[in-house]
């Protein structure tokens, strides 16, 4: 019993090692090795080198296939170069299953010793990483001394020959076994050396770990093709034809595999070098003829694989690639474009608005409605796929950067909610009466969204580029653009005054939408105070320290001392001047009061500019 839990904990250990060498080589250069696959495309034997190159390094098929996949998925990469990279990547596989079965005892406790000192005390470092990947290169090669020292003892139990012996003579079945366990370890390394390992032992035939070989090759394939299932048409097509070009091989080699072992046996009398040559030389001539075949198979994957209908028609999330989530600072870049794709359904939504006031157009109204479910939709995603980044590994820059994206998406989402209300007034107020704005009025609510779409443009720019000169502009247009609302504010008032039909009927939506938008300007030009406040350009508060001549302390219970004139009983134009004059010093007072908060507060950083 014992000895068949040292067994399981060495196949344990071999499997966690190969996780942290992936994740913790990925962290490190993820961005350096997606850079290098992205620029290897110009033609297919530049695109193998660098899949093998990669693999190398990630110690992982299924990690490339996955960056691979979602650059297809993006359409950043055309699928026969992919395919390319992919026939790399098992090469790759390779070549670091043959390096790790050297004797390489010495080497473990010197890995893992400065492996851990590396990581505690440089853990938010590169360095620290590094120490990661080390301390899971250790872990590697311990693991198959434990593995090695398991099995012997139990070579000699006939229960254990029994069992392992149920495995020779049938090549499918040793096929399929090979296959599953490469699946459910996550990884084809770890099968192969596994393998290689009991071959060594004398647990298990030359021929039945040749079989099981095969079978992790092509269980490797299997698995990227369930990882990728999500993605789109464009994204399955580079696994699909991977797990094609690895079935094909299979195929070919499997009616051959009875003179295998004298093959192999030939190349090295070891059983763990035979086992590990012959995966080393199956990938390679497998690959390199497959390598002129790419083209063709893109051309039947396109076929075969086409692009699946949106049943509910919502906008999917296009950047949030998945297999970013193991590279921070990568998977930040892509929310940060995914949140870009939000602004700009929101500008649709604020054109969309113009349109529905201007014409009354119902399907238009009902359309710029439903752009509102995408805007929900992205924002859950990004939301959802921040929540999975590791706030552990972020770096302080990151860290301001995970809040800043967050709190866009939040106002964006909130400003969709705002957008869509507006829309359904205009139809239920303005639209199903049949009503139109005075020309005055309308030429008011055409300039303010022509100056908040530029606000939200030039929001979403300080949020990319987190330029000062043009956050210090964006905070100036946030004021301009309250003083113009509380401008118009009074001309429709002196509109109602003079008894303009248009200006009654509508006045209590002229007075929400141009209200409503100054609180879709305000969240827009939020993003410009993660910047000033980093160059410290923003005040704690807007607070006096002392009241001059009282005229701070005012509050909103002093509205109720605001007298009005008196106004001439027979004069109805007089009233309503009065009524412009009382709403004019309310908007004084609220504004007052309210300086640094128009509207419901925006996520982010609601400080005064010094």
């Amino acid at each position: 019993m014992l000895t068949l839990l040292n067994l399981l904990s060495g196949v344990a250990m071999l499997i966690w090692g190969t996780h942290i060498v992936r994740t913790g080589v990925l962290r490190v250069y993820g961005a350096d090795l997606r850079r290098i696959l992205s620029h290897s495309i110009s033609n297919r034997f530049l695109a193998f080198a660098a899949g093998v190159l990669v693999t190398g390094l990630v110690q992982s098929s299924n990690a490339t296939a996955l960056i691979v996949s979602s650059f297809g998925a993006q359409g950043l990469i055309a699928l026969a170069p992919a395919l390319s990279i992919m026939l790399g990547a098992d090469v790759g596989t390779a070549l670091m299953a043959r390096i790790l079965t050297f004797d390489l005892h010495w080497l473990s406790p010197l890995l893992i010793f400065f492996g851990v000192v590396f990581f505690l005390s440089r853990k938010q470092t590169r360095a620290g990483q590094i120490g990661r990947v080390a301390i899971g290169l250790g872990l590697i090669v311990l693991a198959l001394q434990l593995i090695v020292s398991a099995t012997t003892p139990m070579t000699e139990a006939a229960g254990v020959k029994v069992l392992f012996g149920s495995l020779t003579g049938d090549v499918m079945l040793d096929t399929l076994i090979g296959a599953m366990f490469a699946m459910v370890s996550y990884s084809s390394l770890a099968a192969v050396l596994l393998t290689a390992t009991l071959a060594s032992s004398g647990v298990i035939s030359l021929k039945v770990a040749l079989c099981l070989v095969i079978g992790a090759n092509l269980g490797s394939g299997m698995l990227a093709m369930l990882t990728s299932a999500g993605q789109n048409a464009a994204g399955r097509r580079v696994v699909f034809g991977s797990l094609v070009f690895k079935l094909i091989g299979c195929l070919i080699v499997l009616p051959f595999v009875d003179y295998a072992p004298a093959l192999v046996s030939w190349l090295s009398d070891a059983p763990a070098q035979a086992v590990v040559n012959f995966h080393v030389l199956y990938n390679l001539v497998r690959c390199v003829v497959f390598l002129a075949f790419t083209e063709p198979m893109a051309r039947l994957c396109v076929r075969l694989l086409s692009e699946r209908p949106e049943a509910d028609g919502v906008m999917r999330p296009r950047h949030l690639d998945e297999s970013a989530l193991e590279m921070p600072s990568v998977a930040l870049s892509n929310a940060t474009r995914e949140t870009l794709r939000m602004g700009d359904i929101v500008e649709q939504m604020l054109n969309g608005l113009l349109d529905v006031i201007r014409s009354n157009d119902v399907a238009r109204a009902r359309e710029t409605r439903r752009l509102d479910d995408d805007v929900d939709h992205l924002y859950t995603a990004v939301k959802m796929y921040l929540t999975r980044v590791s706030r552990e590994n972020l770096s302080e820059q990151d860290s301001r950067r995970w809040t800043d994206i967050i709190s866009l998406t939040i106002n964006l989402e909130h400003a969709g909610d705002i957008i869509e209300r507006m829309v359904t007034e205009v139809e239920e107020k303005k639209i199903s009466h049949k009503l139109s704005f005075s020309e005055a009025g309308l030429q008011e609510i055409c300039d303010m969204h022509a100056r908040l779409v530029t606000n939200l443009q030039l929001g979403l720019s300080v949020f990319l580029n987190t330029d000062l000169r043009s956050a210090q502009r964006l905070m100036a247009e946030k004021e301009s653009f309250r003083d113009l609302e509380r401008a118009y504010s009074y001309t429709h008032l002196n509109r109602l005054a003079g008894q303009s039909v248009q200006s009654i009927e509508t006045s209590s939506l002229h007075l929400d939408i141009i209200s409503d938008m100054k609180r879709l300007n305000s969240l827009f030009c939020s993003t410009a105070y993660p910047v000033l406040d980093d160059a410290g350009a923003l005040r704690k508060s807007r607070m006096r320290d002392k009241p001059k001549d009282g005229k701070d302390a005012r509050d909103a219970g002093e509205l109720r001392d605001v007298k009005a004139p008196k106004a001439p009983r027979d004069s109805k134009a007089s009233a309503l001047s009065v009524l412009a004059d009382v709403a004019t010093a309310a908007a004084n007072v609220r504004d007052d009061n309210e300086s640094s908060h128009d509207g419901p507060e925006p996520a982010g950083h609601p400080h005064p500019v010094r």
